[in-house]
């Protein structure tokens, strides 16, 4: 049995253990880069379970089968769940897995037949209990974007979706910031002072910004020697990269598909470093408008209730489990956060020229 344990800077941790390699090392390749990931026989604490079990499987569906389910989109799949006093049991037959959450006991088991599968829950789950941790502790979670110096002084970039959060946040890291988050980032008020962590997840890139930045023919070389991106990505997206095809891929729902990477693979892959933690010094608030000269503007924008993710705004992975909190007071983060220095800009495709005015943009931060 496999064994490991994932920490946040903050000293938030949460235990993964398995039969089945795959789980641990899938645990440790996912949340490790920006939190600490270490081997461990310590069971203490909330704990994710989880194992290639058909006949466990089978025992939990039936109990699903035989109470009084709510049926939730879950993961892009709907998942059954029924819920007995601290015990949640839930299974997806779409993706082959079955969970039983026990409160009492701070464990969460999942069972499965698809390796991939149990293990990318197991991981996904495992982060959910870390995020539990944090909320109660008073984090909350921004939809920003957020690069970091060595010292650990720390640009957000704040909009809404398509404002250039991951531009700025990719091209500040080619620019040698180390990268904290490219979507969400952990945030909390301490002395004064807004400490952020990071939100580890795969990250998602379209091929305009891959081109752009001059990443398209790393990555096109690296899947041609044989090498593997995540592993839910979709397989049009490799084919076109395998291609040398650089325009970009959209579903029939509109949403585009992007190629995706494993943390670990923006260090060797893209050269970015990974921040686990820093101070927030600056904000910035990004327009991407094509055609546009790239210039700083006097955007007051201020940060926006929309800014905030809480468990409305997490649709893809509802709290099924019940393992997060209740929402909290987010008036003193806020307040600090509209208090920083803050810098609007214009950005346009042209990478370079984004690269300048960023320079720019940072240093009237006082970065």
């Amino acid at each position: 049995m496999g064994s490991v344990r994932i920490t946040t800077a903050d000293g938030q941790a949460v235990t993964v253990t398995s039969t089945t390699d795959t789980v641990p090392d899938w645990a440790t390749r996912y949340l490790g880069g920006w939190w600490s990931a270490a081997p461990t026989t310590d069971t203490d604490g909330p704990t994710v379970s989880a194992d290639l079990d058909e006949a466990e499987l089978l025992a939990l569906a039936s109990v699903v089968e035989q109470g009084d389910a709510e049926t939730v989109e879950y993961a892009g799949a709907d998942l059954l769940v029924v819920r007995d006093g601290s015990l949640v049991t839930a299974v997806s037959a779409d993706r082959s897995l079955a969970y039983r959450w026990d409160e009492d006991w701070r464990l969460l088991r999942i069972v499965g037949t698809d390796e991939t599968e149990l293990a990318t829950a197991s991981a996904r789950l495992a982060r959910e209990l870390v995020r539990a941790q944090l909320l109660a502790d008073g984090w909350a979670i921004l939809h920003a974007s957020a690069v970091t110096s060595p010292d650990g002084a720390t640009i957000l970039t704040l909009g809404d979706k398509g404002a250039g959060k991951t531009t700025t946040a990719l091209t500040l890291a080619r620019a040698g910031w180390h990268l904290l988050a490219n979507d969400r980032v952990f945030a909390r008020v301490e002395d004064g002072i807004v400490r952020v962590l990071p939100w580890p997840s795969a990250a998602a890139f379209g091929f305009g910004l891959l081109d752009a930045l001059d990443l398209f023919e790393t990555v096109r070389t690296r899947l041609a020697s044989g090498e593997q991106m995540h592993p839910t990505q979709h397989q049009s997206v490799t084919d076109a990269l395998l291609a040398g095809r650089r325009e970009p891929l959209w579903k029939k729902s509109g949403k585009e598909l992007k190629p995706q990477f494993w943390p670990d693979q923006l260090v060797s892959w893209l050269s970015m470093p990974l921040a686990t933690e820093g101070h927030a010094v600056g904000v910035l608030y990004p327009q991407i408008i094509a055609g546009a000269a790239p210039r700083l503007t006097d955007n007051e924008r201020g940060v926006q209730d929309g800014d905030f993710f809480d468990e409305t705004t997490e649709d893809r992975y509802p709290d099924v489990f019940g393992l997060l909190p209740g929402p909290s007071d987010r008036s003193v983060l806020r307040e600090h956060l509209d208090a920083l220095s803050h810098q609007g800009l214009v950005m346009n495709h042209d990478s370079a020229a984004n690269a300048v005015l960023l320079k720019e943009a940072v240093a009237r931060l006082g970065a």
